[in-house]
Order: structure tokens, then C-alpha cells, then sequence
């Protein structure tokens, strides 16, 4: 496996982030695996260079197929393709849980998902406050109301958790779990009888820890869709009065650290000025161990490459408007 990481883009000026997109897209890891799936590196500047690498992954590293995640099919490869898949993932930043860089940050974020992911990132987001860094204003952890499939709900009853409709309502039983708190100290929001109207803010305040609030957004279009993490990111940052230089840790999966970094970066670096870190949760910390996390696949690791093609497309677009 290749021990060097290729860094993310990373600062909080227009020149800093965009010079971290062309490292990242131009790096070799992303070069061999394009060569190995039969890819000329696409012509032109770095725009093309995304658009070309958007249209080749689409075509050889999408197996969702319009489905969601879990859906996905998981194709067949030689040895040989494991391995480099493997390594590329790694060397990507895909695979190693990579510890905070910081000391200290204003926020700290945790990012929703199916429920195991629910359960792990929040639990993951309780350990980093015992241990460091510091976080001197708040820990958002940000979710939606998607309704929880049955499996989902195996999951959670598997893990003691019960009573939980939808993917806030799994992140809220885990801020309850992970805090030892049984109700939350202020409760906000607006029901408009319509999920993609919709907002909520639960708020806990657990001793000898910053506030911890669970908060769901409404969706910026409504009428196509659910809120998704950049609404939810949003939607918080103009609560907490997102300031120019803050620094901000946001906790996820690390498969997803790339994709979900450069979202971050184009959601909040970009209009506030923050700095952003991401980091994904480590799988070796015993707590964890009761909500088990899925089998990274081979086919996933491309799927979620091409999550972060697709990522660093758009930050680039919104650094060089036309």
C-alpha cells in the first residue's frame, strides 16, 4: 500500500483550495486507475480535466445506477485491479482514520447517514471531545428526515436503539446514548407538514462539554427534494453565525473524508472564509465495536472516488465562475 497521502485541498483563500483541487485530481494514484480501466488522461485545462474525469468515472465507476448506496451492485475484478484499487484508495485519503490536525476548533461537525453511521460518528464526535481537540463553540451534528429503511431500524434495534422514524431521529438517540442524556435542553423548529419544509433543532447540554445540537434543515428545493448536507450546512452555519477564520472539524466515514471535505469546502469555506478539517472515524476504537461498520468493497472505494471527482468538480466551478 502507498504510505503517502496525497493531501486534500485544504486553506481558506480561492488560490489555496484551487491549487489543492489540481494536486489532488492530477496526482498519480488517480492516473493509475484511470490507465487500469482502459482511460487516456483527458485533454484541455483543469475544467476539462474534471469534465473528462466526471465522464469516464460515470461510465466505470458508477454502480449505484441511480440507486442509493447501500443498492449498489459490487462488480467483479482480477487481483491485480483489487490491489491497485486498494492502494489508489488510500493514497486518495479514502481508507486511514487521519487524527484532528488542530488543538483546537471553534465547531465541530458530525455528518448523518444510513444509522450504523448515525450511531458511529456521533459516538466518534464523544471520544474526540474526552481526548482533544478542544472546541470552544459548538457541536452540530447535522441530519435529515429521511425516513429509516427496514433495515436500518434492524441495525439499530440490534444496537438497543428503538424508537426512531427517521436518519435525525437515529443521530439524536445517539447524541442521547453517547452524552448520557435523557431529553434535550431547548427544542426549536417548524413542522409544515411536509418533510421538505420542515426544519428541527434539539439542543443538549452535557457537563463539562460544549453544547451539542441536532438540527435538520428544510430542503433549498423543496418541491424536487429532501434537504441534503450542504442545505443542512447551511442552515446551520447562518444559526451559528458561521464567522471568517473559524476553524471547523467535521466527522465522517473515511471513505467519504474526500467527497464530503470538498463539499464542505464549497459550502462553507467558500461564502464564510472558515477553515475546514475532516476527518474519518477510526475503526479500531473498541466503543464502536456494537454498531459494526459495513465491508468496504472494491467497487465501493471507486464509487466514492468518483463522489470526490465529482465533489472537486463542483468547488472548482464555484472557485472559476464563467
Amino acid at each position: 500500500m502507498r504510505t503517502v497521502e496525497v493531501a486534500l485541498p485544504a486553506g481558506t483563500s480561492g488560490a489555496e483550495l484551487a491549487a489543492g483541487v489540481r494536486t489532488w485530481v492530477e496526482s498519480p494514484p488517480l492516473r493509475d486507475l484511470v490507465g487500469r480501466f482502459g482511460g487516456d488522461w483527458p485533454a484541455g485545462n483543469l475544467t476539462e480535466v474534471l469534465a473528462g474525469l466526471d465522464d469516464f468515472s460515470a461510465r466505470h465507476w458508477d454502480f449505484r445506477d441511480g440507486r442509493e448506496r447501500p443498492d449498489a451492485r459490487e462488480p467483479a475484478f482480477d487481483l491485480g485491479t483489487v490491489g491497485l484499487i486498494l492502494d489508489s484508495a488510500a493514497a486518495l485519503g479514502l481508507v486511514r482514520a487521519l487524527p484532528p490536525p488542530l488543538p483546537r476548533y471553534a465547531h465541530l461537525l458530525v455528518l448523518g447517514g444510513l444509522a450504523h453511521a448515525c450511531l458511529r460518528r456521533v459516538g466518534y464526535a464523544a471520544h474526540l471531545l474526552r481526548t482533544g481537540p478542544a472546541v470552544t463553540g459548538e457541536v452540530a451534528v447535522l441530519g435529515s428526515f429521511r425516513p429509516l429503511t427496514g433495515p436500518e431500524r434492524q441495525v439499530l434495534a440490534d444496537a438497543g436503539v428503538t424508537g426512531c422514524a427517521t436518519e435525525v431521529d437515529a443521530l439524536d438517540a445517539g447524541v442521547r446514548a453517547a452524552f448520557g442524556l435523557a431529553a434535550p435542553a431547548e427544542e426549536d423548529g417548524h413542522d409544515a407538514a411536509h418533510p421538505h419544509h420542515s426544519w428541527s433543532s434539539r439542543t443538549y447540554r452535557p457537563a463539562g462539554s460544549p453544547p451539542v445540537r441536532v438540527l435538520a434543515a428544510p430542503s433549498s428545493e423543496p418541491e424536487r427534494r429532501r434537504a441534503h448536507t450542504a442545505d443542512t450546512q447551511r442552515f446551520w452555519a447562518e444559526h451559528v453565525r458561521l464567522r471568517a477564520g473559524d476553524p471547523v472539524l467535521m466527522v465522517t466515514a473515511p471513505i467519504y473524508v474526500p467527497f464530503q471535505h470538498c463539499d464542505a469546502l464549497r459550502t462553507l469555506t467558500v461564502p464564510y472564509g472558515c477553515r475546514i478539517d475532516t476527518v474519518g472515524v477510526d475503526p479500531a476504537l473498541t466503543g464502536l465495536a456494537r454498531v459494526p461498520e459495513p465491508t468496504l468493497t472494491p467497487g465501493r472505494y471507486l464509487q466514492e472516488i468518483r463522489s470526490a471527482i465529482r465533489s472537486l468538480r463542483a468547488l472548482h466551478a464555484t472557485l472559476t465562475p464563467a
